[in-house]
């Protein structure tokens, strides 16, 4: 979504592009963990946090799961037949980036690296809906989300270190050690800056100033979560976060 509002800024959004991020967003990232599951649910059923998702304990099988798949990007192809040459062509390698991410986690020392860069593409993604310029502030926000989206997944990958350790699955908690939680907070303060240069750049309002307090603020407390060891909660707090950055482009693309 803000891609698309980034692009806003210099174009009337079409309400239709506005359901097709909001419809894509949902079918994609579905996409995403039915994938993920199917790859991993042998190793969920050793871990005491995905023991009981669906296919791990049977009640979804493997079939089910691979029909419900296909069902799941049948609709994607379907919303995307109603978006713009560039976007399709953006979606493809995106799509291919979902289907190399379950695996990455077996084979590549960081995936969340490969997460970051297949799910932050949803920021060129959606921005192509509305337009075909590839600017300055569109290369910050994409490697400000990226830097996010690696940062929170360190986070979740956390609640699961020791399990993945005796199970060989690698993350960027393992990876860098003591200094994960440390370098996952100032990744998420890359993203912070990426709004603020972006705010510079495109002279928003003064209404930015306490967007970005508040955010600030929400970090705050997001790594009051980490330290008490509640990585999980620290991860689902980040649906907030994103909604404030959301509100802050909304609010200077149709009120200042």
């Amino acid at each position: 979504m803000l891609g698309l509002l980034l692009a806003g800024l210099e174009t009337n959004i079409e309400f239709k592009n506005v359901l097709i991020v909001i419809l894509g967003s949902i079918l994609v990232r579905s996409c995403g963990c039915v994938i993920n599951d199917i790859s991993d649910y042998k190793f969920d059923r050793l871990v005491k946090r995905t023991a009981g998702r669906p296919i791990a304990t049977g009640v979804v099988s493997l079939l089910e799961a691979w029909v419900f798949f296909i069902f799941l990007g049948c609709l994607s192809l379907g919303l995307l037949s109603l978006t713009p040459h560039l976007t399709l062509k953006i979606s493809a390698l995106c799509a291919l980036l979902i289907a190399i991410y379950p695996m990455a986690k077996r084979f590549i020392k960081a995936p969340q690296f490969v997460l970051g860069i297949t799910f932050g593409s949803g920021v060129i993604i959606s921005h192509s809906l509305q337009s075909d310029s590839f600017s300055l502030s569109l290369l910050i926000l994409y490697f400000g989300v990226v830097a996010w989206i690696i940062s929170f997944d360190t986070f979740y990958a956390l609640e699961d270190i020791e399990d993945d350790r005796k199970l060989g699955i690698n993350s960027t908690a393992i990876l860098w050690g003591d200094n994960a939680i440390t370098i996952a907070k100032y990744l998420h303060y890359i993203f912070y800056t990426s709004l603020v240069l972006i705010a510079y750049i495109n002279e928003f309002s003064l209404f930015f100033i306490p967007i970005i307090i508040t955010l600030v603020a929400m970090h705050y407390y997001q790594m009051k979560l980490v330290a008490d060891k509640k990585y999980l909660d620290s991860f689902k707090f980040n649906n907030w976060i994103g909604i404030v950055s959301v509100i802050s482009f909304v609010s200077e693309v149709y009120i200042f």
